[in-house]
């Protein structure tokens, strides 16, 4: 692989890593909507534990997008 594929690599990773921010953003907004407007106890406590497992799942997808950028960096080190 080239220099270049790695510095390309790089910056799409970290666009990919705004947009799952973002992503998380707009999940946490739509299940604290869903807890608000809903009366029914058990239903509140499902949406309140779907936000708390849709949470976990972006970090975790953020996490492994910040290891792929430390490998690509990495490896562009070795390139050098």
């Amino acid at each position: 692989m080239s220099k270049e594929y790695y510095k390309k690599r790089i910056i799409d990773l970290r666009a990919a890593i705004a947009k799952e921010r973002e992503a998380k953003k707009k999940d946490n907004a739509y299940y604290a909507a869903l807890i608000k407007r809903t009366a029914i106890p058990t239903h509140k406590v499902g949406y309140r534990k779907t936000k708390i497992d849709r949470a976990a799942s972006h970090d975790r997808r953020i996490e492994s997008l910040k290891r792929d950028i430390e490998k690509a960096k990495a490896s562009l080190k070795r390139m050098k």
